[in-house]
């Protein structure tokens, strides 16, 4: 089974210098041996750059993560493949190695300058979650509510650009009418990488049932969290993440559904018992199955719709 992660903030752990990816059991949720535990056949790598970096800092320290994601694909060629078209994907699962994206979370790194979206893309980056949950050049994120912001001109810019690259706009952290803005205004599949329902989890980050269905209209996909304050109250289980699975397939069907763990980016006790780290992520398919989804519909969950939209897009 292809099993495909939209969403981990491991690199942060290794920038810092915390542990290195080929080591099991160091700390943290994902690491390659679990990941090979687990089954997993590709995974996106999320550059994340907390706000005490901006202004001045913030690109400067994304490029560290990026040099930190090639450093540990050379230590680990044999296992892993950085892929950045739908031919690398393929050639990554006929050698039997795990396809590794790199995607930005949070086009804060971008300074307002439109050219550094073209560098990033030339240096391998193929995803990019607009805002974090704050403000940025771009848009609102989901923690601006208030003011009822989407994108702003240069938030349009950048969408259309990533539209032309070949580049996946992802709208988890984004605000409600940045959201709205992005599903009118690109013309290609968009995901939300780790966002959930907010008719089960009314959370900020979450994605009402409006937009979860005008994601799935544009032919996009919705990467399930693991984290308990996305699932909801007394939902921090297994049980939980199929519930959300569950309530989406009711509403926009199987085909837009896929994972979006947050590995770690969040803590040990947010994360569901049965769900503390990468080589868990099979449980998910057994309990799809013995609550009778089809084969099909399983295997899309588990990574090959995350894996047709991204295709799709970066051609």
């Amino acid at each position: 089974m292809f099993i495909m992660d939209a969403h981990c903030d491991t690199l942060m752990d290794i920038v810092e210098g915390k542990r290195r990816l080929a080591d099991k059991d160091k700390g943290g949720q994902l690491d390659l041996p679990r990941m090979i535990e687990g089954g997993v056949s590709a995974q996106i790598f999320a550059i994340y750059v907390p706000e005490e970096y901006f202004p001045g800092a913030g690109t400067r320290r994304a490029l560290q993560f990026v040099d930190t994601f090639y450093r540990e694909i050379e230590d680990n060629s044999d296992k892993m493949v950085f892929v950045k078209t739908g031919s690398d994907v393929e050639k990554a699962r006929s050698e039997g190695k795990i396809a590794a994206f790199l995607s930005i979370e949070g086009g804060e790194v971008l300074e307002g300058r439109i050219e550094l979206l073209r560098i990033f893309y030339r240096l391998g980056v193929r995803l990019m979650t607009l805002t974090w949950s704050l403000r940025n050049e771009i848009a609102d994120g989901a923690f601006e509510e208030r003011t009822q912001g989407g994108l702003t001109r240069f938030g349009i810019q950048v969408v259309e650009e990533m539209d032309r690259l070949g580049m996946v706009v992802d709208v988890s952290h984004l605000s409600e009418a940045g959201v709205w803005d992005v599903i009118g205004g690109s013309k290609k599949p968009i995901i939300a990488s780790h966002s959930n329902s907010k008719t089960l989890c009314p959370h900020p980050r979450n994605l009402s049932d409006d937009q979860a269905e005008a994601i799935a209209r544009k032919g996009g996909v919705i990467g399930i969290n693991f984290a308990g304050f996305f699932l909801g109250r007394g939902n921090r289980s297994l049980e939980g993440v199929i519930n959300h699975i569950d309530y989406l397939s009711e509403i926009i069907g199987p085909r837009h559904i896929g994972l979006g763990s947050d590995f770690d980016g969040l803590p040990f006790d947010e994360l569901p018992d049965e769900l503390k780290d990468v080589s868990k992520l099979p449980r998910i398919a057994d309990k799809l199955a013995a609550q009778g989804y089809s084969d099909k519909d399983i295997k899309g969950i588990m990574g090959e719709n995350m894996l047709r939209v991204v295709k799709s897009v970066i051609g």
